[in-house]
């Protein structure tokens, strides 16, 4: 007879931790605590992080969207040049 041993299945919140609740919980507090020592070593506090991710976010967006505004732009450039060669090898094409 073969041993088949079933291992229970983690429950719903253990497998959205990784592991035992407590346990990932009291991880996440030592790290934090020597992430938050490590920051405030260099000077870095959390306004300053939250800040600086808002206005990162809000330069990317101005600086995409920006790209989409000049889109015009760069198709009329663009055109200014293709269309004019496209048309001399359409015509020398055709004789």
């Amino acid at each position: 007879m073969t041993d088949q041993r079933t291992e229970p299945r983690p429950s719903a919140i253990e497998r959205f931790f990784g592991g035992s609740p407590g346990g990932v919980i009291v991880r996440l507090l030592l790290i934090s605590l020597v992430v938050g020592f490590m920051m405030s070593v260099f000077g870095v506090d959390v306004q300053s992080v939250v800040r600086d991710a808002v206005t990162l976010f809000r330069e990317t967006l101005r600086d995409g969207f920006g790209i989409f505004r000049n889109l015009g732009g760069y198709i009329l450039t663009g055109a200014a040049l293709v269309v004019p060669i496209w048309l001399l090898i359409r015509l020398s094409k055709g004789r």
